[in-house]
């Protein structure tokens, strides 16, 4: 469906208990992407709630005349993202080739970039109820290394601890670098992308 719009489901934990933990780098790049678009476009970036589908919704294009891009981040918690996420694919009738998760990966290095269409959940639990809400796992990931816990520390624990100091100084230029690659898998293509990006 070439005229669908993309679906950017940033995975994070709404309140600001959750807004600078690791789990929640999601929610940064949603929130990132529609500062950008909004400066392109002369206005104020604008959420807006979603009550049915219990989520925090942006809309707009990339550019004048660009793809149309549907920000969203779902107000149910992490684990039941997909109810959030699976009514609204549905509603703007994008395809699941055009859905893309923007999630923290324990599995890479902090700061590191993967994009991927498909493939298993590695046990994240966003991920697990994105997949039941859209019927199958061929959609777009965007996976943002968050790095393993120290010791013995339960990984559980790890991504809902705030990102430590030394981490914060580099965190505003990797969320750019995300949003970057949001922005490029959209208007480039999977591949093009993925040659961009997965040189770090």
């Amino acid at each position: 469906m070439a005229d669908s719009p993309y679906l950017v489901v940033g995975l994070g934990n709404p309140g600001p208990k959750y807004a600078a933990n690791r789990h929640n780098v999601g929610f940064m790049v949603a929130d990132l992407l529609a500062e950008r678009i909004s400066d392109r476009l002369g206005s104020a970036a604008s959420w807006t709630r979603n009550a049915r589908a219990r989520a925090e919704v942006f809309e707009g294009r990339l550019s004048m005349g660009g793809p149309r891009v549907i920000l969203v981040k779902p107000l149910t918690y992490m684990n039941l993202a997909g109810q959030s996420a699976g009514p609204l694919a549905v509603f703007f009738k994008v395809p699941n080739a055009q859905v893309i998760a923007v999630h923290d990966e324990l599995d890479l290095p902090y700061g590191v970039l993967r994009l991927k269409s498909g493939g298993g959940e590695g046990g994240h639990n966003g991920l697990k109820s994105l997949t039941k809400a859209l019927g199958g796992r061929d959609y777009l990931r965007l996976r943002f290394g968050i790095g393993r816990p120290p010791g013995r520390m339960d990984p559980a624990a790890f991504v809902l601890q705030d990102f430590s100091t030394a981490e914060r100084t580099e965190l505003p230029l990797f969320t750019e670098l995300a949003a970057d690659a949001v922005e490029q898998l959209i208007t480039d293509g999977l591949t093009t992308a993925q040659n961009a990006h997965h040189k770090r």
